[in-house]
Protein backbone atom coordinates (compact mmCIF):
# COMPACT_ATOMS: atom_id res chain seq x y z
CA UNK A 1 0.00 0.00 0.00
CA UNK A 2 1.40 3.44 -0.93
CA UNK A 3 1.02 6.05 1.47
CA UNK A 4 0.63 9.60 0.51
CA UNK A 5 1.60 12.45 3.79
CA UNK A 6 2.58 15.88 4.24
CA UNK A 7 6.47 16.55 3.57
CA UNK A 8 9.44 16.66 3.43
CA UNK A 9 10.49 13.58 5.69
CA UNK A 10 10.66 13.94 9.17
CA UNK A 11 7.59 15.66 9.62
CA UNK A 12 4.98 15.28 12.25
CA UNK A 13 2.93 13.99 9.77
CA UNK A 14 5.59 11.29 8.78
CA UNK A 15 5.54 10.28 12.47
CA UNK A 16 2.08 9.92 12.21
CA UNK A 17 2.18 7.66 8.89
CA UNK A 18 5.68 5.52 10.65
CA UNK A 19 3.12 5.15 13.86
CA UNK A 20 0.32 4.17 11.90
CA UNK A 21 1.77 2.24 9.33
CA UNK A 22 5.28 1.03 9.68
CA UNK A 23 5.54 -1.34 6.97
CA UNK A 24 4.15 0.38 4.10
CA UNK A 25 5.97 2.53 1.54
CA UNK A 26 5.17 6.06 2.10
CA UNK A 27 5.39 9.01 -0.22
CA UNK A 28 5.86 12.60 1.17
CA UNK A 29 4.24 15.75 -0.87
CA UNK A 30 4.99 19.51 -0.39
CA UNK A 31 1.41 20.57 0.37
CA UNK A 32 -2.57 19.07 1.61
CA UNK A 33 -3.78 19.18 -1.15
CA UNK A 34 -0.66 17.25 -3.08
CA UNK A 35 -1.64 14.35 -0.55
CA UNK A 36 -4.99 14.41 -1.57
CA UNK A 37 -4.83 14.56 -4.97
CA UNK A 38 -2.68 12.14 -5.09
CA UNK A 39 -5.23 9.71 -3.74
CA UNK A 40 -7.83 10.88 -6.43
CA UNK A 41 -5.34 10.14 -9.16
CA UNK A 42 -4.45 6.72 -7.89
CA UNK A 43 -0.83 7.44 -7.22
CA UNK A 44 -1.34 6.73 -3.81
CA UNK A 45 -3.86 4.25 -1.90
CA UNK A 46 -4.65 6.80 1.44
CA UNK A 47 -3.80 9.88 2.56
CA UNK A 48 -2.59 11.07 5.64
CA UNK A 49 -3.03 14.49 6.58
CA UNK A 50 -3.41 16.75 9.43
CA UNK A 51 -6.46 17.98 10.26
CA UNK A 52 -6.77 19.41 13.93
CA UNK A 53 -4.50 21.22 16.68
CA UNK A 54 -5.28 21.62 20.14
CA UNK A 55 -4.03 24.87 20.09
CA UNK A 56 -4.25 26.44 16.72
CA UNK A 57 -7.28 24.74 15.91
CA UNK A 58 -8.59 23.11 12.56
CA UNK A 59 -6.64 22.72 9.40
CA UNK A 60 -8.99 24.30 7.26
CA UNK A 61 -7.36 23.64 3.95
CA UNK A 62 -7.75 19.97 4.77
CA UNK A 63 -11.51 20.50 5.39
CA UNK A 64 -12.20 23.04 2.98
CA UNK A 65 -10.07 20.63 -0.31
CA UNK A 66 -12.05 17.70 1.23
CA UNK A 67 -16.01 19.42 1.00
CA UNK A 68 -15.05 21.69 -2.21
CA UNK A 69 -12.47 20.22 -4.27
CA UNK A 70 -11.93 16.18 -3.30
CA UNK A 71 -14.27 14.05 -1.60
CA UNK A 72 -12.07 11.55 -0.13
CA UNK A 73 -13.49 9.27 2.34
CA UNK A 74 -12.04 9.35 6.23
CA UNK A 75 -11.39 6.12 6.95
CA UNK A 76 -9.27 6.58 10.22
CA UNK A 77 -7.31 9.02 12.55
CA UNK A 78 -4.75 9.05 14.91
CA UNK A 79 -3.94 12.01 17.75
CA UNK A 80 -0.82 12.49 18.45
CA UNK A 81 1.31 14.31 21.05
CA UNK A 82 3.44 17.53 19.73
CA UNK A 83 6.84 17.99 21.25
CA UNK A 84 9.07 20.65 19.92
CA UNK A 85 12.67 21.88 20.16
CA UNK A 86 15.01 23.96 19.18
CA UNK A 87 17.42 22.76 16.76
CA UNK A 88 21.09 24.30 14.89
CA UNK A 89 23.92 22.84 12.63
CA UNK A 90 26.29 21.07 14.66
CA UNK A 91 29.63 24.08 13.56
CA UNK A 92 26.72 26.11 15.60
CA UNK A 93 25.47 24.83 18.47
CA UNK A 94 27.77 26.35 20.79
CA UNK A 95 26.26 30.15 19.52
CA UNK A 96 22.57 29.21 19.32
CA UNK A 97 21.52 32.10 21.42
CA UNK A 98 23.50 34.51 18.66
CA UNK A 99 21.15 32.81 15.56
CA UNK A 100 20.18 35.34 13.23
CA UNK A 101 16.80 33.91 12.14
CA UNK A 102 14.29 30.99 13.30
CA UNK A 103 12.75 28.85 10.81
CA UNK A 104 9.43 26.73 11.25
CA UNK A 105 5.65 26.52 10.30
CA UNK A 106 3.63 28.92 11.53
CA UNK A 107 1.67 26.99 13.68
CA UNK A 108 4.90 25.81 15.63
CA UNK A 109 6.19 29.24 15.75
CA UNK A 110 2.81 29.94 17.52
CA UNK A 111 2.89 26.84 19.34
CA UNK A 112 6.39 28.19 21.04
CA UNK A 113 5.12 32.04 21.31
CA UNK A 114 6.60 32.06 25.54
CA UNK A 115 10.32 30.91 24.48
CA UNK A 116 10.85 33.12 21.17
CA UNK A 117 9.59 36.17 23.39
CA UNK A 118 11.38 35.44 26.73
CA UNK A 119 14.84 33.37 25.20
CA UNK A 120 14.75 34.52 22.13
CA UNK A 121 13.64 38.01 22.01
CA UNK A 122 14.52 40.38 18.93
CA UNK A 123 15.30 37.31 16.80
CA UNK A 124 13.39 37.20 13.83
CA UNK A 125 11.60 34.22 12.56
CA UNK A 126 10.45 33.17 9.21
CA UNK A 127 7.96 30.75 8.04
CA UNK A 128 7.96 27.86 5.85
CA UNK A 129 5.62 25.41 4.49
CA UNK A 130 6.96 22.18 7.46
CA UNK A 131 9.06 22.01 10.00
CA UNK A 132 10.77 19.44 8.66
CA UNK A 133 11.50 21.75 5.71
CA UNK A 134 13.00 24.24 8.53
CA UNK A 135 15.53 21.59 9.79
CA UNK A 136 16.33 20.26 5.94
CA UNK A 137 17.14 24.41 5.17
CA UNK A 138 19.17 24.90 8.73
CA UNK A 139 21.19 21.31 7.64
CA UNK A 140 22.10 22.94 4.15
CA UNK A 141 23.41 26.21 5.17
CA UNK A 142 25.91 25.67 7.82
CA UNK A 143 27.68 29.14 7.12
CA UNK A 144 24.53 30.80 8.10
CA UNK A 145 23.98 30.85 11.98
CA UNK A 146 20.35 30.24 12.31
CA UNK A 147 18.02 27.74 14.33
CA UNK A 148 15.08 25.49 13.20
CA UNK A 149 11.73 24.57 15.47
CA UNK A 150 11.02 20.89 14.75
CA UNK A 151 10.81 17.77 16.01
CA UNK A 152 13.30 14.84 17.16
CA UNK A 153 12.99 12.95 14.57
CA UNK A 154 13.80 16.17 12.12
CA UNK A 155 16.98 16.61 14.15
CA UNK A 156 18.06 12.95 13.84
CA UNK A 157 16.75 12.84 9.93
CA UNK A 158 18.78 16.03 9.06
CA UNK A 159 21.68 15.50 11.52
CA UNK A 160 21.10 18.86 13.59
CA UNK A 161 21.80 18.91 17.35
CA UNK A 162 18.86 20.01 19.94
CA UNK A 163 20.24 22.95 21.94
CA UNK A 164 16.71 23.46 23.79
CA UNK A 165 14.22 20.80 23.94
CA UNK A 166 10.28 20.82 24.38
CA UNK A 167 9.88 24.55 23.99
CA UNK A 168 6.27 24.16 23.55
CA UNK A 169 4.00 26.90 25.50
CA UNK A 170 1.97 23.78 26.56
CA UNK A 171 2.52 20.35 27.32
CA UNK A 172 -1.11 19.41 26.29
CA UNK A 173 -0.51 20.00 22.69
CA UNK A 174 -2.24 17.47 20.33
CA UNK A 175 -2.78 17.03 16.62
CA UNK A 176 -5.49 14.90 14.75
CA UNK A 177 -4.44 13.00 11.93
CA UNK A 178 -6.98 12.28 9.39
CA UNK A 179 -6.09 8.62 6.96
CA UNK A 180 -8.41 9.37 3.75
CA UNK A 181 -9.03 6.96 0.77
CA UNK A 182 -11.48 6.85 -1.78
CA UNK A 183 -13.42 4.29 -0.77
CA UNK A 184 -14.40 3.24 2.28
CA UNK A 185 -11.94 0.66 3.12
CA UNK A 186 -10.24 -1.84 6.18
CA UNK A 187 -6.89 -0.27 7.56
CA UNK A 188 -4.31 -2.91 8.34
CA UNK A 189 -3.74 -4.34 11.72
CA UNK A 190 -2.45 -1.19 13.47
CA UNK A 191 -0.61 -1.65 16.66
CA UNK A 192 -1.61 1.41 18.44
CA UNK A 193 -4.02 2.00 21.39
CA UNK A 194 -7.23 2.66 19.90
CA UNK A 195 -9.26 5.15 21.15
CA UNK A 196 -12.93 4.89 20.06
CA UNK A 197 -14.89 4.91 16.88
CA UNK A 198 -16.27 8.33 15.42
CA UNK A 199 -18.41 9.59 12.60
CA UNK A 200 -17.92 12.55 10.51
CA UNK A 201 -20.84 14.71 8.89
CA UNK A 202 -21.81 17.44 7.06
CA UNK A 203 -24.80 19.51 7.55
CA UNK A 204 -26.10 22.25 5.77
CA UNK A 205 -28.73 24.62 7.45
CA UNK A 206 -31.95 25.34 5.20
CA UNK A 207 -31.12 29.17 4.64
CA UNK A 208 -34.92 30.54 6.22
CA UNK A 209 -35.52 28.18 8.71
CA UNK A 210 -35.68 29.76 12.19
CA UNK A 211 -33.77 27.64 14.83
CA UNK A 212 -32.55 25.41 12.52
CA UNK A 213 -29.04 24.76 14.63
CA UNK A 214 -30.75 23.93 17.31
CA UNK A 215 -33.53 21.42 15.97
CA UNK A 216 -30.53 19.69 14.29
CA UNK A 217 -28.32 19.58 17.80
CA UNK A 218 -31.74 18.21 19.40
CA UNK A 219 -31.79 15.60 16.77
CA UNK A 220 -28.66 14.02 18.46
CA UNK A 221 -29.35 14.81 22.37
CA UNK A 222 -32.56 12.79 22.32
CA UNK A 223 -30.85 10.40 20.86
CA UNK A 224 -27.81 10.65 23.56
CA UNK A 225 -25.53 10.90 20.35
CA UNK A 226 -22.11 12.54 21.91
CA UNK A 227 -20.78 15.08 19.90
CA UNK A 228 -17.12 15.99 20.26
CA UNK A 229 -16.86 18.51 17.80
CA UNK A 230 -19.14 20.72 16.01
CA UNK A 231 -17.33 23.49 13.97
CA UNK A 232 -19.03 25.99 10.77
CA UNK A 233 -17.69 26.63 7.43
CA UNK A 234 -18.26 28.92 4.89
CA UNK A 235 -19.95 27.59 2.29
CA UNK A 236 -18.26 29.67 -0.62
CA UNK A 237 -21.84 30.55 -1.91
CA UNK A 238 -22.35 34.02 -0.42
CA UNK A 239 -21.67 36.07 3.01
CA UNK A 240 -23.42 34.47 5.38
CA UNK A 241 -23.52 30.59 3.93
CA UNK A 242 -22.20 27.92 6.71
CA UNK A 243 -21.85 24.09 6.76
CA UNK A 244 -21.50 22.63 10.04
CA UNK A 245 -18.68 19.62 10.48
CA UNK A 246 -20.07 17.23 13.06
CA UNK A 247 -18.11 14.72 14.61
CA UNK A 248 -20.13 11.73 16.70
CA UNK A 249 -18.26 9.46 19.30
CA UNK A 250 -19.76 6.63 17.66
CA UNK A 251 -19.56 4.03 14.72
CA UNK A 252 -22.12 4.03 12.00
CA UNK A 253 -24.78 2.06 13.44
CA UNK A 254 -28.37 1.13 11.50
CA UNK A 255 -30.94 2.76 13.83
CA UNK A 256 -29.50 5.37 15.67
CA UNK A 257 -27.46 7.77 13.19
CA UNK A 258 -29.30 6.96 9.91
CA UNK A 259 -32.54 8.09 12.46
CA UNK A 260 -30.70 11.77 13.13
CA UNK A 261 -30.11 12.56 9.70
CA UNK A 262 -33.06 11.52 8.90
CA UNK A 263 -34.69 14.00 10.76
CA UNK A 264 -32.64 16.97 9.73
CA UNK A 265 -33.49 15.97 6.22
CA UNK A 266 -36.84 16.52 7.32
CA UNK A 267 -35.47 19.39 8.42
CA UNK A 268 -34.98 20.75 5.22
CA UNK A 269 -31.12 20.13 5.73
CA UNK A 270 -28.80 18.40 3.40
CA UNK A 271 -26.45 16.01 5.53
CA UNK A 272 -23.41 13.81 4.22
CA UNK A 273 -21.22 11.35 5.47
CA UNK A 274 -17.46 12.02 5.12
CA UNK A 275 -16.57 8.50 7.30
CA UNK A 276 -17.20 6.48 9.79
CA UNK A 277 -13.42 5.18 11.51
CA UNK A 278 -11.79 4.20 14.17
CA UNK A 279 -9.12 6.55 16.32
CA UNK A 280 -5.98 5.84 17.50
CA UNK A 281 -3.48 7.09 19.97
CA UNK A 282 0.00 7.52 19.21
Amino acid sequence: MKIGYLGPVATFTDLAVRSLFPQEESIPYVTIPECIDSVADGVSDIAVVPIENALEGSVNITLDYLIHEVPLRIVGEATAPIQQHLMVHPENQNRWKEAELILSHSHALAQCHKFLHREMKGVASERVTSTAAAAQFVMEHPERNIAAIANGLAAEEYGLSIVQANIHDYDHNHTRFVVLSKEERVLPHIELSKKGEKTTIVVTLPSDRTGALHQVLSAFSWRNLNLSKIESRPTKTGLGNYFFIIDIEQQMDEVLIPGAMAELEALGCSVKVLGSYPSFKL
